[in-house]
């Protein structure tokens, strides 16, 4: 097949003549056997596709080959077919989308997938075509080291989602389940998935406090400006404040002793409210109110807006606490439209300074606020001669800054502009703000603890039923990965709604690889990861009664592998090793391992049985969508009424009635 150049694009920054160049991308797919990969500053050619040993030392500055003979050595008649797609993946890592932009990411994701190469020539299995294979696919999670085996699956899932365009398939999507579920994990105990209602409550409050910053912004920013004029018009300047002998909290430079009470200059700008409301609580008294108010009120501001963003993306909280003003970009997608994107630093990869996270439409609110409240400690720092502030953080300052202005005791007068204040914990967000959240609404219930622990079996005892859900920034990364899969696992409607807007498009975005930026790959690994762990979630609901097989309990207990109806654990144990597949139809759901020649996943008249020849072995019908399948029937009904009688289409209608009715029956007779 021709190889569409246009569509790959690869930035090296090396000191050679390298594959970076449109004259050394190759033409076809697969390259030419005498294709160069690598050739150094006199324009020698060092490595050409199809030999043994890749060179990339003068691309790398140092010793560094990638040795595809360890693999045709191995003695069987597969192992030279083994080595050559082990090439071919290398190459489209080298030249694809999504390719690698330094040698020692090439050569890193070679060895990560050695084993594989390995596993496959010693049992005599190509490498294309793995799939067809599941029991060398079940030796591949004790091939894979532990610090490899979850970089293989993402580097396994992207190849999965581009086998159109690579031209091969190594593993199916049940195979990268099956071995998803089987990989050993570093994590002692896994992350906290924070359950739907204790999530929504959470994200809805951080979404009324920006909303209430945003309504009131120029009138914060008015307020502000003119208490620190007070001071520089009483002192002369901010520089002669900071000049004057004597410690700063003495009375001689407060702000009620120069100026008088804060609460007749929150009253004037008519922000009184908003700040009592959110420092102090609802109900709180304007007596209560100092200038100390403000500062607290703008800094929790920023922690707020960072907790969003949280919330909406994969971020880790060390990433988004080094976003800064302008981060916020839209990608115009072709298939998506609007995408909405995150830039920033992640300090877990090689030369990714300028990574991406896709983000909702709604973190506009967090970006907007967090900016405006840099922009405020950004004016009041510049006021400072003493402070050497580089340019660029003037026009596009960090969102989180120290406290400047004159009136805090823990005004930051070093001359040191690069120190950044450390992140909090969220839980210490809610211990100093008590008036952000309600107590009542973070405690755990029964319902709570089921949905917990449905996605995190291992929780510990601090999550107990009358408990306070201990929030942190490590379970909004988990709990987003989670929820941008819409699944039938988080079934609180107000949960849907919530996220439906948000993460469509953030999930094909990161499932399936479709953006031209530079994703940050360790979130793109947290989501796949998670999609994989969801999916096998789903399947353990099967031993449930509320799917039933056409032919039985006893046809459902041979399909999901029980071994006795009252053995859930070796069900658990079943799913966790992938034994179990799955796909969701329009009645439920069908466990046919590999692809359904029926159209089973589009229409009922196969798994119903509606063509006569009884319903479909592989499928289960999901007693929930009884009423779903009875409004289907009477729009089918009505629809063969305005058909023309002995058509094609009248007939496909009665084929898909008698399905349904025959799924219904079925249904029906679980019930009573």
């Amino acid at each position: 097949m021709q190889f569409n150049a246009q569509h790959f694009a690869l930035g090296i920054d090396a000191d050679f003549v390298g594959p970076e160049s449109e004259n050394f991308r190759p033409k076809t797919w697969p390259p030419a056997p005498d294709f160069p990969v690598v050739i150094d500053h006199t324009g020698k050619i060092i490595s050409q596709y199809s030999d043994q040993i890749w060179d990339l030392s003068p691309w790398a500055g140092r010793r560094l080959i990638m040795n595809f003979g360890i693999i045709s050595r191995i003695n069987t008649n597969t192992s030279a077919a083994c080595a050559e797609m082990a090439r071919l993946i290398c190459a489209w890592w080298l030249w694809g989308p999504r390719a690698v932009n330094t040698p020692g990411t090439l050569s890193h994701r070679f060895v990560q997938m050695m084993p594989l190469f390995k596993l496959c020539a010693t049992n005599d299995v190509e490498v294309s075509g793995l799939y067809r294979h599941p029991a060398v696919v079940d030796e591949l999670p004790m091939a894979f080291s532990p610090s490899h085996a979850e970089g293989a699956l993402v580097l396994l899932h992207i190849l999965y989602e581009y086998r159109h365009a690579f031209g091969h398939t190594i593993l199916d999507q049940e195979g990268l389940r099956r071995l998803s579920n089987s990989i050993s994990r570093h994590e002692r105990s896994q992350t906290a998935y924070i359950p739907p209602r204790i999530w929504l409550y959470q994200v809805n409050r951080l979404k009324e406090f920006l909303d209430d910053y945003l309504a009131c912004a120029e009138r914060i920013a008015d307020c502000y400006k003119e208490c620190i004029s007070l001071y520089e018009k009483r002192f002369g300047s901010l520089d002669a404040l900071y000049s004057k002998q004597g410690k700063r909290d003495t009375e001689e430079y407060g702000f009620s002793r120069n100026f008088g009470s804060f609460s007749s200059y929150a009253t004037k700008h008519a922000v009184l409210e908003t700040i009592l409301k959110w420092t102090r609580g609802e109900g709180s008294t304007k007596d209560k109110l100092t200038i100390a108010s403000l500062s607290n009120y703008m800094t929790l501001a920023s922690r707020v807006g960072v907790a969003y963003l949280l919330n909406f993306s994969l971020m880790r909280i060390d990433e988004a606490w080094k976003l800064r003003v302008g981060c916020l970009e839209v990608e115009n997608d072709p298939q998506f439209g609007p995408i909405f994107t995150l830039g920033g630093i992640t300090t877990k990869t090689i030369n990714d300074a300028d990574a991406r996270w896709v983000t909702s439409p709604s973190t506009q609110s967090a970006v907007t606020v967090l900016a405006h409240v840099a922009r405020l400690k950004m004016s009041t720092a510049s006021k400072r001669s003493s402070l050497l502030i580089p340019q660029d953080q003037v026009e596009k300052p960090w969102h989180h800054l120290r406290q400047y202005e004159p009136w805090m005791r823990t005004n930051s007068k070093g001359d040191d502009f690069n120190t950044r204040p450390t992140y909090p914990s969220y839980i210490s967000i809610l211990k100093t703000n008590p008036a952000l959240f309600d107590i009542k609404k973070l405690t755990i219930t029964e319902s709570d603890l089921e949905y917990a622990r449905l996605l995190t079996p291992s929780l510990d005892d601090s999550f107990r039923v009358g408990k306070v859900w201990p929030l942190a920034w490590h379970q909004l990364r988990r709990t987003g990965a989670v929820n941008m899969q819409a699944s039938g696992l988080v079934s609180d409607p107000s949960v849907q709604y919530q996220l439906k807007h948000a993460t469509r498009s953030m999930s094909l975005y990161y499932g399936r690889g479709y953006s031209r930026v530079n994703l940050d790959p360790i979130a793109y690994a947290t989501y796949i990861k998670t999609m994989y762990e969801v999916l096998s979630k789903e399947i353990t609901r099967l031993m449930t009664p509320r799917f039933v097989s056409p032919y039985g309990e006893a046809r459902k207990q041979k399909m999901l592998n029980i071994v006795s109806s009252s053995d859930a654990k070796k069900l658990n144990i079943s799913a966790k090793k992938g034994l179990v597949s799955w796909r969701e139809t329009l009645a439920g759901g069908c466990v046919k391992r590999g692809h359904c020649s029926l159209g089973g996943v589009d229409t009922l008249i196969h798994c119903g049985g509606g063509h006569g020849k009884g319903a479909c072995t592989d499928a289960l019908f999901d007693r929930e969508r009884l009423p779903e399948l009875i409004e289907l029937q009477a729009l089918i009904e009505d629809r063969m009424d305005v058909a023309p009688p002995q058509s094609p289409y009248h007939e496909s209608l009665s084929l898909q009635h008698k399905s349904v009715s025959n799924i219904l029956t079925t249904l029906e007779e679980a019930i009573l």
